[in-house]
């Protein structure tokens, strides 16, 4: 594909794209993209779904509540290792690659899935669109930072959510005219879905106060695989359950971390309950008083529902939720989270939801596309003539078209 110059799509020869999923969080972002591109004449999506989260409340129902069709085709990777992971990701990837010969590879986020298909797409020189491009926690001892850097550093594409992220992938030196600032993918499902999930009831269900509870998720190593670490966590969420319900939807990874730390029976307010569907969450999430979070998209979907979160990170690839939204970090030292608690329950949000997160984000993305892809370059050292400062260069999507 390098010798060819940009190929714009039609009904007749539509643009022929692979979309991957792999884990929980991708699914919403690739929901309403799949949708959008199902509208468009000229595109022709193949959805790849590599098999990264298997279980059913993970994956095939979240899939069914987001009105997704079935997978073109599921690679059944499952769990493992980071390096066992992601090169079964790979192995199975490739040949997908080589038999449908895409004009391009989309992927989201920064899971293990993103970051092999990436890999594989370049190495077969397809170009590689990245959903969520340029977020970045500068901390590499998280596995998703990894991710993050080395997806950017293959990709042709860049899809942003915030200006830092444009102003991180200039810095690492990607093409201005590559980086189109589209909003966020994940609100366009909270937003479609939010009146739905609300009417359901789940609160009530649960023996919850409407507006009277928090909402805890945690799932990243840093936090569970230390005993230690997890069982100081646990202890401050126990102090703050003397003051206010809260309810524990445990991720099968982090509830096996919590039996072998003796750490899965909690008395006081904090309840413990299997991982839940989507709506079921996003019901709990929109009426919760707090949240207590180690998740990215859980800081950006409170941040739009005006709900205060408690960060338990020193740090956050998403600076727009601290910037404009309710987010606050908090770190891990128990009398901490048990202070900003109590403030935010006393004080209630702030919130200013960050531009184009409205619903719109995954139309802005195909119109894009739909302008027509250009071969492989890894959207790398563009000519000395665009070549920019930090600041200033790359634009949202709807000031001008630079595809």
């Amino acid at each position: 594909m390098r010798g060819a110059g940009r190929r714009e799509p039609t009904k007749e020869a539509p643009l022929r794209v692979i979309v991957v999923a792999g884990a929980r969080p991708n699914f919403m972002k690739v929901a309403p993209i799949l949708r959008e591109m199902r509208d468009r004449p000229g595109m022709k999506p193949v959805f790849v779904h590599t098999g990264q989260h298997y279980d059913d409340v993970l994956s095939a129902d979240l899939l069914r509540e987001l009105g997704i069709p079935a997978p073109d085709m599921n690679l059944e990777v499952g769990s493992g290792t980071h390096a066992e992971q992601t090169a079964r990701v790979m192995t199975a990837f490739e040949p997908v690659v080589r038999d449908q010969s895409p004009e391009l590879v989309l992927v989201v986020g920064d899971v293990n899935s993103t970051v092999a298909c990436a890999l594989v797409a370049a190495k077969c020189c397809v170009p590689v669109a990245h959903v969520e491009a340029g977020l970045r926690s500068f901390d590499r001892r998280m596995p998703e930072e990894v991710n993050r850097v080395v997806t950017d550093a293959l990709s042709d594409y860049f899809f942003t959510t915030e200006p830092a992220a444009d102003e991180n992938l200039l810095r690492e030196g990607a093409c201005p005219s590559r980086i189109f600032r589209v909003g966020n993918v994940m609100i366009d499902t909270l937003l479609r879905f939010r009146d739905g999930a609300r009417s359901r009831g789940v609160p009530a269900r649960l023996g919850l106060p409407e507006g009277g509870y928090g909402l805890v998720t945690l799932h990243r190593p840093e936090n569970v695989d230390d005993p230690r670490i997890l069982g100081e966590i646990m202890k401050a969420l126990q102090r703050v359950a003397e003051t206010m319900p809260l309810l524990f939807p445990v991720h099968p990874r982090t509830m096996a971390r919590l039996t072998a730390a003796g750490l899965g029976e909690t008395k006081s307010g904090l309840r413990l309950v299997p991982a839940l569907g989507y709506l079921d969450f996003l019901a709990l999430l929109c009426d919760a008083r707090v949240v207590f979070t180690d998740s990215g998209g859980i800081q950006e979907e409170t941040t739009v529902l005006g709900v205060p979160c408690l960060t338990l990170r020193e740090n956050t690839e998403r600076p727009i939720t601290l910037e404009q939204g309710t987010n606050r970090l908090v770190g891990r030292e128990p009398a901490t989270i048990v202070r900003e608690a109590l403030s935010v329950i006393e004080s209630g949000p702030g919130v200013a939801t960050p531009p184009y997160w409205d619903g719109l984000a995954a139309k802005r993305i195909v119109d894009v596309l739909c302008r027509g892809v250009e071969p492989a370059d890894h959207g790398k050292v563009a000519k000395s003539s665009e070549k920019a400062p930090l600041a200033g260069r790359s634009k949202d999507v709807r000031s001008e078209d630079r595809g």
